[in-house]
């Protein structure tokens, strides 16, 4: 196997492949029949080997067709959210000479929209939609690669720390990744997995989508995110849910103000990673739940899963667990904390940044591995810390403070709901903001006094915001980069009280 549609292959063709977001079935006879006439459609629209194209996306079984159609063709597919800008969508064209646009019309008023934007017309359907695609564009193709070595996908980071850059992942990358992840979960043909993630992100793609397909099970595609309908969902009969922690959070605050029971029947595995995980939110959503929650460790470049936690051996910590088999981690250049940069070494590493030689050899070593720009430990049984990233790491009168740390105590509180840490240099010093959202029965005095009797005193924010939302990712990750920005007047105004010392 050496490309990522070839995962389709000797699944029955009635079994159950995807149930679309409109409760719409299709077996994995129909989901290769689409895919293969997508690729021809496509084909004959001018699409070739080693041509980027662009799908703007939601969830939904024409997205499974158009990544599998890509893949056919030898063409790169550069997954992007509908629910980004024009501005950033043309950004993504400009950098990456994508020779044309395809749009998952049916299941997104925003893929719509920018369909009509960019003047795309309809070329043919499929049974789950119309075929709307940009003409053609002149555009060089990348060289076509033999085996699994070819680029599959190319993916645009959000970027938490910096600019948004273009991950080339290639079959090898997701088929490793696939196949490793659905032995790792015990995944079966029986089980269904939760497409709640944004199937645009690494995080959905190669780590739930791809997966159960590998394993002969079937994916219901959600379109967006809502708390209610995801529990309704899992009482219908979930085996495996994948979520980012503020997911879980948001169906936790759900479930409290409504006085609902959880009931999920068949849900045996819960996931969660791409952000921080705090304990107290774990603790939680294992009470609720009933299930340990798996708390994974990856990025876009490594794609994504690093490490992982496993069912049979659930922890009490906020451990990402141990390396997956034939993946490498160190820690470079430990302190006294045994705390350093993480490494990554496997199958599972990018082959670089899409026109950007130079940012490649800055990540990747001469020995191959991923300079991943997180600190880190290993424990003595090899379960992996992440601590921190080190762009975010706060000096604080010369002490070094950790974000995820004074986030998790935060969290503790039984008022607060989420918690975002950053640094601000002010003169002469940084000082630690804290943003945080609460059930609006605290106030920023009572929460600066409770810390004081559990954290040191510098490691004590300097102003607590209580905000009604974070500037966050399609994921529903946390942009840590744009929190000062995005609540700058807040900040401005907080400065300019009489009280304020800086």
């Amino acid at each position: 196997m050496d490309r990522i549609h070839q995962l389709l292959d000797g699944k029955p063709d009635g079994a159950l492949a995807v149930i679309d977001f409109d409760g719409t079935e299709y077996t994995y006879g129909q989901l290769r029949e689409m895919s293969a006439h997508l690729a021809g459609v496509l084909a004959g629209h001018g699409l070739r080997g080693g041509d980027r194209v662009i799908l703007i996306a939601e969830n939904s079984v024409y997205y499974a067709a158009a990544v599998f159609a890509a893949s056919r063709l030898g063409a790169w597919v550069i997954l992007v959210n509908a629910r980004q800008s024009e501005a950033e969508i043309q950004a993504i064209q400009d950098h990456s000479g994508a020779r044309m646009v395809l749009f998952t019309a049916n299941a997104s008023v925003n893929a719509r929209t920018h369909a009509t934007l960019l003047g795309a017309t309809e070329i043919g359907g499929l049974a789950c939609g119309p075929i709307l695609v940009t003409r053609p564009i002149d555009s060089i193709p990348e060289p076509v690669e033999q085996g699994d070595r070819q680029v599959a996908a190319l993916l645009y980071t959000t970027g938490t720390t910096s600019a948004p850059k273009g991950v080339m992942l290639t079959h090898k990358n997701l088929l490793f990744n696939a196949t490793n992840s659905a032995a790792f979960n015990g995944l079966a043909a029986d089980d269904q997995v939760l497409g709640v993630l944004p199937g645009t992100h690494i995080y959905c793609l190669a780590s739930a989508f791809l997966p159960v397909i590998a394993a002969g099970g079937s994916m219901r595609f959600v379109a967006r995110f809502d708390p209610g309908e995801t529990v309704e969902f899992l009482r219908r009969g979930i085996t495996r849910m994948p979520a980012v922690p503020q997911m879980y959070a948001a169906i936790l605050a759900l479930l409290d103000q409504t006085g609902q029971a959880l009931n999920a029947p068949r849900l045996r595995n819960l996931a969660t990673g791409g952000a921080p995980l705090d304990p107290d939110l774990k603790k939680r959503v294992q009470e609720v739940f009933g299930l340990p929650l798996n708390n994974g460790y990856g990025l876009t470049e490594t794609s994504p899963t690093v490490s992982t936690t496993h069912n049979k051996a659930p922890r009490t910590d906020c451990s990402v667990g141990a390396a997956l088999p034939n993946v490498e981690v160190k820690i470079d250049a430990p302190n006294k904390d045994s705390i350093g940069e993480v490494l990554v070494r496997g199958p599972n590493i990018m082959k670089g940044y899409y026109r950007d030689p130079e940012k490649t050899t800055e990540v990747i070593t001469s020995t191959g591995y991923f300079r991943t720009g997180d600190l880190g430990r290993i424990d003595p049984d090899g379960a992996i810390h992440i601590v921190g990233r080190l762009k975010e790491l706060i000096i604080r009168s010369g002490f070094n403070i950790h974000p995820p740390e004074v986030e998790a105590m935060l969290t503790r509180h039984p008022d607060v709901y989420q918690a975002a840490v950053v640094g601000r240099q002010v003169p002469g010093n940084e000082e630690i903001l804290a943003f945080l959202i609460t059930n609006g029965q605290v106030s920023e005095a009572a929460l600066k006094s409770w810390l004081h009797d559990k954290l040191v005193a510098y490691k004590v924010p300097q102003h607590i915001f209580i905000v009604e939302a974070y500037p966050a990712a399609a994921t529903g990750k946390i942009l840590k980069h744009k929190l000062i920005p995005h609540f700058a007047d807040l900040i401005a105004t907080r400065d300019a009280e009489p009280e304020n010392t800086n």
